[in-house]
């Protein structure tokens, strides 16, 4: 399987830069890159990655403020406790997205890595949770026109990068002024229930809700309402 995919986006890319508007042409039909989701709704985009830390604290605070999440998982951070994804999925505020395998740049790929990294991630979180993961978060925000072209192959309907890191890394990051359609990224970390916390008391202080991303991104059109 993984052959023909990288086969159609080897073709893709040959294309691309054939003929004279081979340059202007660039990026047209691959799936849209976006760190900001067009809209005049008061909302907010709460955004979770990696998934190695299964705090049940956070879960619970989810949970009971009904805070839509979109989790982009990797499946080998996922399988030793599938369950606790699982749960805040069965309560309809959850959604679980692609990260990749391994968490790659993968713009340093060649097309057969950037298949197996996205593919490979997209059917073992859909065996894992039964749906296919439509929207991809490329690691560190890497991303380019190759990359999408194997997202493409791969299903992937939009690359979500974000507008604001909450993340405590090595210190707590500045708290920025969120807008309408912000995207926020958090991790699966020891420190995401104090992330989560800032993030959710950043967006009231703004005005703003967190809302569930892939209706919003419909109705903006990044990604096909189909």
């Amino acid at each position: 399987m993984w052959r023909s995919r990288v086969l159609l986006a080897a073709l893709a890319s040959l294309s691309l830069g054939l003929g004279a508007a081979g340059s202007a042409q660039a990026g047209v039909g691959l799936p849209v890159v976006v760190s900001h989701v067009p809209t005049q709704e008061k909302v907010v985009f709460i955004t979770v990655d990696d998934g190695w830390v299964h705090d049940p604290a956070v879960a619970q605070t989810l949970v009971d403020r009904r805070v839509p999440v979109s989790m982009f998982l990797l499946p080998g951070a996922a399988s030793y406790d599938t369950g606790y994804f699982t749960r805040l999925v069965d309560e309809g505020r959850a959604t679980v997205e692609n990260h990749t395998v391994n968490h790659p740049d993968l713009t340093t790929l060649d097309a057969a890595g950037k298949d197996a990294e996205i593919c490979g991630a997209g059917e073992r979180l859909a065996a894992a949770f039964g749906r296919e993961p439509k929207l991809l978060r490329p690691p560190y925000g890497a991303v380019d026109d190759d990359v999408r072209l194997a997202a493409k192959a791969c299903g992937v309907k939009a690359l979500v990068t974000w507008t604001h890191d909450f993340t405590t890394w090595d210190r707590t990051p500045p708290t920025p002024q969120l807008k309408p359609g912000d995207i926020v990224l958090l991790h699966f970390t020891p420190t995401l229930g104090a992330d989560l916390q800032r993030a959710l008391d950043a967006a009231k202080a703004a005005g703003l809700k967190p809302a569930a991303l892939m209706p919003h991104l419909k109705a903006a059109g990044i990604v096909p309402q189909s």
